[in-house]
């Protein structure tokens, strides 16, 4: 055939024609599904490791998690409070019958089907018979879930449980549905709790705003809107809620510096993962870049092993905490992005935070800390070859602290986790070092990966002192008991410093069934500050959460304790809208 004039074709089989245009139909599919112009693109740091709710412990399965499970309350953005979320109202109480009433809100699974009572019943029914880690200790107290017809759930508890509102209510529910064949297979296993957690979860099924549409491992995750969410034109807390978008991309990224070169290029609209101060001064500059800077509902501490000398000498502990500038570490290392910390509850938590505990050092220079620290060690029987403060007063360097037997102090190491894992607490560990070698303390800050670093600590108990972070702490402040609870200190427990105190038990085993708010308080804040005053571990700094977004395509990030990655945020963002 000829197609212009002195050009000459053979001519095309039919079945080849056929071909190109499968072809060309499967290419133009193709950069249809990669085509995420309209998506909210989101970059993560790292990969979920799992979409199976009850074996997600790392942040990046949480955070997708989070979009597509719902608890029955969760926090107000702004006051912090509890406000019914897939409940429809707040939980009346029983005190006679000691039990809870929750009534739910219309609400559909992503499948379409019904979410009733009887799946809210099924979650905590699933918890509690495979104890499953981290859930069950938050259930195990209730005594039966009634559920009187499809929107009606009615928990009785054993007894009065001050966390059940604030912890047991928080739970992601589950639908019995895709849950029940789970867990009666594992039933059968030689290992049922086992094999629950290790059953491949690959289509989530849950009634919150996003569903999974694709996951393709290494590369990225695509999220849309849930048709069904119970949310979408409904007012809650004050705010009507969407989403507003239809489609979320998350895409891996290995580090931040990758993920923020990505951001800056336009490819990725946010980075959900805090950003280092190192980063404010560059992404400040570009017009098309929010950052955003919120405080955390943290701890990051340096803790002391009381199970050995010389750590188990209060007076050590308290020298030790008066000499350690929390402010110069705020101001130099965290370059002003953060605040000390001086109880083990944080200060934004307000209503739960007791601020009249011991401040250690607070407001003083450098040269009246050592002379304080040296007023106490003498007090206490420590003697030096030369000590930091001499016979008139001057203050100088020290060498050979001596413990009140006579002995020189032997060397002793400060762990922390690698610079590459986080800086913030690795920096701050060599900062203490040299502080505490100014006063002739032989101290070695090291290093240490973070999982052999959990092992020592945890595990082993096999360690002096080291500096570690609660990054994401409950508002509920039962982890004060948690942490410091004498039957807590065994292999694994929550008790590493090894702090034991009866006073301290008694209070917080009243503080667990303490169902008057106000009462409750005064129980915590007792137990705040006997833990301050003994100095298992002393509170260092709070970082705060600092994020960057593109402003030009999306807006109506909220802004929370935790940062703007949240539920709400998700709920609002809206594309730009051109003027």
């Amino acid at each position: 055939m000829i197609n212009r004039q002195g050009e000459h074709h053979l001519p095309v089989p039919q079945w080849a024609v056929l071909g190109f245009c499968l072809l060309l139909a499967f290419t133009i599919a193709s950069c249809r599904q990669f085509d995420a112009s309209d998506y909210l693109r989101i970059g993560l740091i790292a990969e979920p490791k799992t979409l199976h709710v009850w074996l997600a412990s790392d942040r990046n399965s949480r955070k997708i998690l989070s979009l597509i499970y719902q608890p029955l309350y969760t926090r107000d953005p702004v006051t912090l409070e509890q406000v019914p979320w897939l409940a429809a109202d707040k939980p009346v109480y029983d005190p006679e019958n000691i039990s809870y009433t929750i009534k739910l809100r219309p609400a559909r699974w992503s499948d379409g089907s019904e979410v009733t009572s009887d799946d809210v019943a099924f979650t905590g029914q699933l918890i509690k018979s495979f104890k499953i880690p981290r859930r069950y200790s938050r259930w195990k107290f209730i005594k039966k879930i009634a559920t009187p017809d499809k929107r009606t759930v009615v928990f009785y508890l054993k007894s009065p449980q001050a966390i059940f509102t604030t912890r047991t209510l928080t739970t992601p529910i589950v639908p019995r549905k895709q849950w029940q064949p789970i867990a009666e297979a594992a039933r059968k296993k030689e290992k049922p709790l086992a094999a629950l957690l290790n059953h491949p979860i690959y289509h989530p099924l849950g009634c919150g705003p996003f569903v999974l549409k694709e996951w393709r491992q290494g590369t990225y995750l695509h999220l849309r809107k849930n048709p069904y969410f119970f949310g979408s034109h409904t007012k809650i807390a004050g705010r009507v809620l969407g989403p507003y978008i239809n489609d979320l991309l998350f895409k891996i990224y290995g580090t931040s510096d990758v993920a923020i070169l990505a951001l800056k290029k336009g490819t990725i609209d946010m980075f959900w993962w805090p950003l280092q101060p190192g980063y404010i001064k560059d992404l400040s500059k570009d017009p098309h870049i929010q950052l955003f800077i919120n405080q955390k509902s943290a701890l990051y501490f340096m803790g002391f092993n009381l199970r050995r000398p010389p750590f188990n000498d209060v007076k050590l502990r308290q020298a030790l905490a008066t000499i350690i500038d929390k402010k110069f570490i705020t101001h130099r290392i965290l370059q002003g992005q953060g605040v000390p910390m001086y109880s083990i509850v944080p200060a934004e938590n307000r209503f739960w935070c007791c601020d009249t505990v011991a401040r250690y050092g607070d407001g003083l220079s450098r040269e009246n800390r050592i002379k304080k620290a040296y007023k106490i060690l003498t007090g206490a029987g420590y003697t030096w070859d030369v000590p930091p403060v001499d016979s008139d007063g001057n203050v100088g360097p020290a060498r050979g602290l001596r413990l009140p037997d006579g002995n020189l102090m032997d060397r002793f190491t400060i762990l922390t986790p690698p610079a590459d894992y986080d800086p913030l607490r690795a920096m701050s560990g060599m900062m203490i070092q040299q502080w505490f070698r100014a006063m002739g303390m032989p101290a070695y800050a090291r290093p240490m990966a973070f999982g052999a670093l959990l092992n020592k600590i945890k595990t082993e108990h096999d360690f002096d002192t080291f500096i570690l972070g609660y990054g994401n702490l409950s508002l509920d402040p039962d982890y004060v008991r948690v942490f410091f609870y004498s039957k807590n200190d065994k292999p694994r427990g929550w008790n590493m410093s090894g702090y034991h105190n009866s006073d301290f038990d008694k209070i917080a085993r009243a503080s667990r069934s303490a169902m008057i708010p106000t009462e409750r308080q005064k129980l915590i804040y007792r137990m705040q500050e006997l833990v301050i005053a003994a100095v298992p571990y002393l509170p260092l700094y709070k970082p705060s959460v600092i994020e960057a977004v593109r402003n030009e395509r999306f807006t109506g990030w909220v802004n929370m304790l935790e940062g703007i990655g949240n539920i709400w945020s998700f709920c609002e963002v809206k594309p730009v809208t051109a003027d």
